[in-house]
């Protein structure tokens, strides 16, 4: 713990039990994704086709094309954005400027893109008016994927969120899926975003804060 040297006793009481506090949380979270690593990778999915900009034009791009390295994972995050959502949403920008941002560290380890429901040439407009050079972004076309993963209702409403996939010997696999807006209250994608940890470290926390396109 790290506390100022004029702390009162009270204070560093509080302090002691909210570190130990932290603590558990720590190794929850370590159990959480431990549970997640032990999920069995034997759900078979095929190899969809879905639209991608190359060079000034909207060409098709399989699902399997996605994996530029293939001995890594596919992270695929699904933005709201194309059918029902007419617009970019706000608080899937937020993330993706993170995302942006982080994309060269995270090809260590995986392979990353943007899966959105909508015109991809439009959305492209928007990723390159946000600075989002480096995301790789795709078009679910024709695709059900959105719907089957559940993050498209069937009156085409968006849903934001992430999915996981791997390509080995045996073909492709959906490893892992989660909505941010989960039944159980939401919030199922904080730790994706640094803004809300930030947040959460103040008196107020994050209070009724959503994020906006521009400030």
């Amino acid at each position: 713990m790290t506390d100022h040297p004029t702390a009162s006793s009270e204070y560093r009481a509080a302090r002691k039990a909210l570190h130990e506090a932290e603590v558990a949380l720590r190794d929850q979270r370590e159990r959480v994704a431990e549970l997640r690593r032990a999920l069995p990778r034997d759900t078979a999915v095929e190899d969809l086709v879905f639209e991608e900009l190359r060079e000034g034009r909207v060409a098709p791009v399989k699902l399997s094309e996605l994996f530029a390295d293939p001995h890594k994972p596919l992270v695929l995050m699904h933005f709201m954005f194309g059918k029902a959502q007419a617009d970019p949403c706000p608080m899937c920008t937020m993330w993706a400027d993170g995302y942006a941002g982080a994309v060269e560290h995270l090809s260590q380890r995986v392979n990353f893109a943007v899966l959105v429901a909508g015109d991809v040439e439009r959305f492209d407009a928007w990723a390159r008016e946000r600075g989002w050079d480096r995301l790789r972004i795709v078009g679910a076309g024709d695709t059900a994927l959105k719907r089957d993963l559940g993050f498209e209702n069937d009156d085409g409403g968006q849903l934001p969120g992430v999915s996981v996939f791997e390509r080995g010997a045996g073909g492709l696999r959906h490893f892992y899926s989660v909505c941010a807006f989960g039944p159980d209250g939401g919030r199922m994608m904080d730790l994706l975003s640094p803004v809300w940890s930030f947040f959460d470290l103040t008196p107020e926390g994050r209070g009724d804060f959503f994020p906006s396109r521009s400030y």
